[in-house]
This record gives C-alpha cells, sequence and structure tokens, in this order.
C-alpha cells in the first residue's frame, strides 16, 4: 500500500508532461518512492487506468499531465469509488498547460516540491462535482470547474493555435477572436438550489477549484470542501467592456462589476432559453451546442494528497 500509481499523459503540455519524466523519476528515486508508470495512449485512457489502479492495492493514484489528465483520472477513481477505508488517494504532478486544479488545491507547482508532497503523505478531503447533459446524459465528474459559453469558445480557439503560443498569451489571443465569435449571449435559465435567474448570460463558471485557463480567477474564495460550487456569472456586455473585464478577472476583482454576479449553490440546473450551450468540465468538451445541463457537487468525496 505504499506503492504509487503514476499515470502519464505524454501529450500534456503539448509534450511537456513526457520531457519532464526523466526529471520526476530522479526526483521520486532520490526520495525512495515505490512507483509504477503508465501511459496514457488515447483520449479517455487514463479513465480506465485509474479505475484499474483502484484495485491494485496502490496508497495513491497520481495524475502526470494536466487538468485534462487529472480529470480523466477523477473519473476513474468515482467509478471504482465504492467507501471502503483503503481506497487509494488522488494526487497531482503539475506538468500541463494550465495546471488550475493543482493551483487551487494547494498543490505546489514546481516539481521538486509537488513530489516531495507524496513522501510527506499528507492528504484531506476535496469535493468532486458531476455534471448531466451535453455528450454525457449518463454524466461525468470534474474536480476544477465548468465553464459555459465565452470561456468554452476560447478554449475551442486556443487548442487551435500553433504549438508554441501556449499559457496565458495563447488564451488572450483566442479570447480576442472569441469576442467576435461569441458576442451575443444566450438568454439562459438557472435553478441554483430553487432560485431561478433568467438573463442572457456571456459566460458561466461553476467552480470547485479558484481558477481557470492558466490566469483567470473565476471563484477567488472558493473552498473544495465546503460541498458547494461558486458561480461567475457574466451578462451581456459590450465588446469593450469584455477587454475591461480581463485584468479584473485575473486578479479575481470582477464581483464589483455591475454585469457579473457570483452566487454559490449546491444544486444548478442550467437551460438554454434560447441559441445554445458551449460547455467544458476541466477542459473537456461536454458539448458543443447543449440546451441542458445538472450540475451537482459531492462534498469531500476523495482524499487528495496536498500540503
Amino acid at each position: 500500500m505504499n506503492r504509487y500509481c503514476i499515470i502519464v499523459n505524454p501529450a500534456a503540455g503539448k509534450g511537456a508532461a513526457k520531457k519532464a519524466m526523466p526529471e520526476i523519476q530522479a526526483i521520486l528515486d532520490g526520495l525512495g518512492i515505490e512507483y509504477d508508470l503508465k501511459y496514457t495512449q488515447y483520449p479517455g485512457h487514463g479513465i480506465r487506468l485509474a479505475e484499474e489502479a483502484c484495485g491494485g492495492d496502490y496508497h495513491a493514484v497520481v495524475a502526470a499531465g494536466g487538468d485534462g489528465t487529472v480529470n480523466e483520472v477523477i473519473n476513474g477513481m468515482m467509478k471504482a469509488e465504492n467507501g471502503v477505508p483503503d481506497f487509494p488517494h488522488l494526487a497531482v504532478l503539475p506538468v500541463g498547460r494550465g495546471n488550475d486544479f493543482s493551483y487551487g488545491m494547494g498543490i505546489p507547482q514546481e516539481l521538486e516540491a509537488a513530489c516531495q508532497l507524496l513522501a510527506d503523505g499528507k492528504t484531506r478531503k476535496v469535493d468532486i462535482g458531476f455534471v448531466k447533459g451535453g455528450d454525457y446524459p449518463e454524466g461525468r465528474y470534474f474536480g476544477n470547474g465548468i465553464g459555459i459559453g465565452f470561456d468554452t469558445v476560447v478554449g475551442f480557439e486556443a487548442a487551435k493555435l500553433p504549438s508554441f503560443i501556449s499559457g496565458v498569451p495563447g488564451y488572450l489571443i483566442a479570447a480576442i477572436k472569441t469576442i467576435f465569435l461569441f458576442f451575443n449571449a444566450p438568454n439562459i435559465q438557472l435553478d441554483i438550489d430553487g432560485e431561478i435567474v433568467e438573463q442572457p448570460c456571456l459566460l458561466v463558471s461553476l467552480m470547485n477549484g479558484r481558477r481557470m485557463g492558466g490566469s483567470f480567477l473565476f471563484a477567488p474564495d472558493s473552498s473544495s470542501e465546503d460541498g458547494v460550487l461558486n458561480l461567475c456569472i457574466a451578462g451581456q456586455v459590450s465588446r469593450w467592456e469584455i477587454l475591461g473585464l480581463f485584468p479584473k478577472v485575473m486578479s479575481g476583482t470582477q464581483e464589483a462589476h455591475p454585469a457579473i454576479k457570483m452566487p454559490t449553490g449546491r444544486s444548478i440546473k442550467i437551460k438554454a432559453l434560447d441559441g445554445v450551450l458551449p460547455v467544458h468540465a476541466d477542459g473537456e468538451t461536454i458539448c458543443v451546442a447543449g440546451h441542458e445541463l445538472e450540475v451537482d457537487v459531492f462534498q469531500q468525496r476523495l482524499s487528495l494528497v496536498c500540503g
């Protein structure tokens, strides 16, 4: 039970995860940590590997990659989760592009410090979200957050950029393109724990973590242990106002803007009254043009290796 299963997405961070593996192995070997390396070979493979690892007497299942890799590992672990006391912990070695989940959970972004957490063995229980709808009527789990609308289209556009444009610069370039692609906010109905909100929504983020897009603090005050999701709802604004909101969201000060609402909720239903809902969860596409979603949170459902 002191052995770790490390699931590596070699494509994470446009190849950064694969390049980082010799350094990671050297650090883990130096710490005396026993581990098995398992490389993903196709999208969704991490789900299968994580589910299998939960029955293999591992102390922890480690996602070595970015938010997409963490998302697959979480989905695999939740499929296998059965409430037994010796169920493995979740751990993360952040070697992707955004690494927003690890940031929000307080996991160091430096590899040596992140590996040291495995040796230290400290853990805490964290919430896990669940979304149903779009291409996943049966549901899909998420650890960091869901983006609906503008943020999702930005992600679609960022994925089209050349490999040498990444991180915050890539996100900003994609965001400027999206201003002209996704400007008219669809009219959306949100049922937040029974309270109905109907309005045009340029963007809706539902956060378990704090950050998305590598630098955008959609939920600066979010806690991953309180059993609620923090929402950031942006109404219709002009193109210039969208640009003006960027620095506010990057610093987490957007709540003062009159077009922004930031409620919290445990169970949220979302319906497009007109238009469609492009949706992602932890950067993974839930749908390109959905119409209805149901989002819930499971309080303190997985044990996370952290500081």
